[in-house]
Order: structure tokens, then sequence, then C-alpha cells
């Protein structure tokens, strides 16, 4: 198997850019998922399941901060703008070292009395505990736009699902496969180029069980470049 795209995403479900080569440590790919819009009254992270309008913006980095550049093309950095925007009031940070990012599931709103919430890993906003990378295979996309389902790197040569359960060399990195990604109604909303397409999610679930791409922590840092080899270590 071999590497032929890279992603990151430095603003939680904002519009990736690719990479030729990426560094990776333990919280996965450097300035990925960096950064997000936090609801300042409920505490969650918003992501593109409840604010859907996000996969429309796009991060711009300022030195060592993080701007977004809005559908209109305004780029802004002011959380009260931000907030207009999505409509609730929010604040554009990073999380602390040590702090966990907070999620709702899908159907319970941001605005119930006690929406079900679920924690992420800790200093990223990363909405899994198991995944630090996640993969998937040209062949796993069957045709559709890789950036419906927002991976991080995408191989040629195989079937992602056959490393679940296995210790992986990837450049310079070695991972662990822990988990197959389970996917949700983000896969089929509109972001730039592409129209809403429910079928997306009814042709994975039909397909593969409603799985597509695995996600991976990170055992030993390093560097990822295209070209790489996928190999069980």
């Amino acid at each position: 198997m071999q590497v032929t795209q890279l992603w990151r995403y430095p603003v939680k479900s904002m519009i990736g850019e690719s990479l030729t080569a990426a560094d990776i440590g333990p919280l996965g790919i450097d300035g990925d998922r960096q950064w997000g819009l936090v609801d300042r009254e409920t505490g969650l992270v918003l992501t593109a399941r409840r604010a859907p309008q996000l996969l429309f913006a796009e991060p711009v980095a300022r030195g060592d901060g993080m701007a977004v550049r809005l559908p209109d093309g305004a780029v802004t950095d002011d959380d009260d703008v931000l907030s207009a925007w999505v409509g609730r009031p929010v604040e554009l940070r990073r999380p602390a070292p040590d702090e966990r990012g907070h999620y709702a599931v899908e159907g319970a709103g941001l605005d119930d009395e006690a929406p079900e919430r679920w924690e992420g890993p800790a200093g990223v906003w990363h909405d899994s505990t198991r995944t630090r990378l996640s993969i998937v295979a040209e062949e796993a996309l069957g045709g559709r736009d890789v950036r419906r389902f927002r991976p991080n790197v995408v191989i040629r040569g195989g079937d992602e699902r056959d490393l679940a359960g296995s210790r992986i060399r990837l450049g310079g990195v070695v991972a662990d496969v822990v988990k197959e990604i389970d996917r949700c109604v983000i896969v089929t909303r509109p972001q730039p180029g592409l129209e809403r397409d429910r079928s997306v999610l009814t042709q994975v679930r039909a397909e593969r069980a409603g799985n597509l791409g695995v996600g991976a922590l990170v055992v030993a840092a390093g560097r990822i470049s295209l070209g790489d080899a996928l190999e069980v270590a």
C-alpha cells in the first residue's frame, strides 16, 4: 500500500488542506483539528453535524493564531462576527493541553436541556479518543469525493479494513489501527463544489455496514510523505 494523499483540518469541521508531507506527533498530524468553534453557553465543540455551514468556511493561519474565511470572502477571528454567522455565541480557540472536547450525539440538539455527551481526547478537537490518524483506501472511496470523508491519509493498493487490529509503519510513523470509522450524516452534507447527496450514506451502509476508513493511534512520531509505503509492522 502507498500513500497518495495527505489532509489536515486546522479548524474542526472546516475546509481541509492537501499536503505533500506531514509531521506526526502523539495527537496526529501537527496542526490537525487544533482549533475549533466552542459554544460559549453549552461548552460543546461545534461540528458539521450540528452546524453544517462550517464545511463552507476556510481556516486562515495568522502567525501563531487562526482566522476563518467565511463564505462571503470576509476573513475574521472576531468571536462576535463568528457568533453572528453560526447563530449562537461561540469562540474560536485551541484546547488547553489537558482539556477534552465535549460533543453531543446526533439527534440531541444543542438547545436540549440535557443532551447526551461524550468527551474527546485531551489537547486536540478530535471527537474520538480512538483516532489520531484516519486512513482510507482509494478503492474504498469507489469514486466518491474524498472530501466527504475528511481522512488524514489516503492509500492505494488494498483494503484498509484489513489493517484493523494491526500495528503499521507509515513512512517514519508507527501506529496502531484500532477501529473502523462509522459514518454519519456529515458525508451527505453540501460543501464547496459538492451538492447534498443522501445516497452517499446509504451506499456506505449497504456496501460496508456503515464503516469507511480506519482510525489509528500514534505509537512513534515521525514524518509521512506522498509516495511512502504503508506496511504492517
